[in-house]
């Protein structure tokens, strides 16, 4: 962003702004999201919401900002600002810790004497090259890769609505001072989503990919009904509703990867995961302003992201019945088989049977 500044030309401002601060974001965002969830387990979900309330916030208080320093400092010296905003996040980052030298210290507090040096050593070693191998094989595990296909098809509906939510309320002829109100009561419940369905989640009432199932659900639902508004007051309510629910599928969704892969593997999978559901990200508003153009109305635009959703959410279904059929699997193979167990000798029996005598004479 800093680089910016220049602003030479526009291969230059796509070099900058664009690749060099997404790589920086998605440098800066995985691991954040990572430690997290590392950080907590049984608050896993309410922690995340938290986490990733503070982007609503911002989103919040962003375009009023960004349109001041604009008007006070001009375009160049409001990205040089943003981009010293941005560079707090290495102090952010000068603040987290790795919980492995905590784990081994509270272990060796707790260690009996059986356990000597050789083994805490080994228990190390396993730990750090755990975090340091990529585990590329999660693609072919296939609850992976089915939560993978939702990530897509969520990723090319999400990006549709703020783009086109602004052209279509100029198009029903809406005032630009109240279109801009639009986007603000997006972030506003949009961080309400995302602290409710946190705390719902550390509840477990419901299980997390259920959650997650009816709230991208519901999604869909509201984009389908968002072009049925004629006017400002009916399309800020189903705004409303976009982004409430937008709130809480974001709130939970990281939660559901945990449990989809488990911790081992947890920073791996976000990390595949992110890279494939930004082909989702990167297909889906050009793939919408193509049937908002063959239209000619900018409602085909949510319609289109609607039905994505509802795809989306049969991928959910699909992971449920498989992890389901597999839980079942493994508890049937736990069993044990009782044509195999060994059946009691015709001495043990009359041994048995004395007791029960020798007992009977007693009492």
């Amino acid at each position: 962003m800093a680089l910016g500044f220049l602003g030479l030309n526009m291969v230059w401002m796509y070099a900058t702004t664009g690749f060099l601060q997404g790589l920086g974001i998605s440098f800066s965002w995985t691991p954040a999201i990572s430690i997290v969830s590392h950080y907590f387990s049984k608050r896993r979900a309410l922690a995340n919401a938290i986490a990733s309330a503070g982007e609503c916030a911002f989103a919040f208080t962003f375009g009023p900002l960004f349109q001041w320093l604009i008007g006070q400092y001009g375009w160049k010296g409001a990205l040089l600002i943003i981009g010293g905003i941005q560079l707090n996040i290495c102090v952010c980052g000068v603040l987290m810790r790795p919980l492995t030298s905590n784990c081994c210290l509270e272990a060796s507090h707790s260690e009996t004497p059986p356990d000597t040096g050789a083994s805490r050593m080994e228990k190390e070693e396993r730990s750090s090259s755990t975090h340091k191998t990529f585990n590329w094989m999660l693609v072919r595990r296939p609850e992976f890769v089915l939560y993978a296909m939702f990530g897509i098809l969520a990723a090319m509906s999400f990006f549709v609505p703020p783009l086109f939510l602004v052209p279509l309320s100029y198009s029903l002829g809406i005032d630009e001072s109240w279109t801009a109100s639009l986007l603000s009561i997006l972030a506003m419940v949009d961080f309400a989503g995302r602290l409710l369905c946190g705390w719902y989640a550390n509840l477990h009432v419901t299980k997390t990919i259920h959650l997650l199932t009816m709230t991208i659900t519901l999604i869909s639902t509201s984009l389908m009904l968002l072009p049925l508004a004629n006017n400002y007051l009916s399309l800020a309510i189903f705004t409303g509703f976009y982004g409430f629910f937008f709130g809480t599928t974001v709130a939970v969704h990281i939660t559901v990867l945990a449990d989809v892969v488990g911790m081992s593997d947890f920073d791996s999978a976000l990390g595949l995961f992110m890279l494939i559901r930004s082909t989702g990200g990167f297909l889906g508003p050009p793939l919408a302003g193509l049937i908002v153009d063959m239209a000619g109305d900018y409602k085909a635009g949510f319609y289109m992201a609607g039905a994505t959703l509802v795809l989306a959410a049969v991928f959910l279904v699909i992971l449920d019945q498989f992890q389901q059929r597999s839980e079942r699997g493994s508890q049937t193979n736990t069993k044990p088989d009782k044509s195999t167990l060994p059946y009691p000798s015709l001495h043990f029996l009359k041994l048995q049977n004395r007791r029960y005598q020798e007992h009977d004479v007693v009492v």
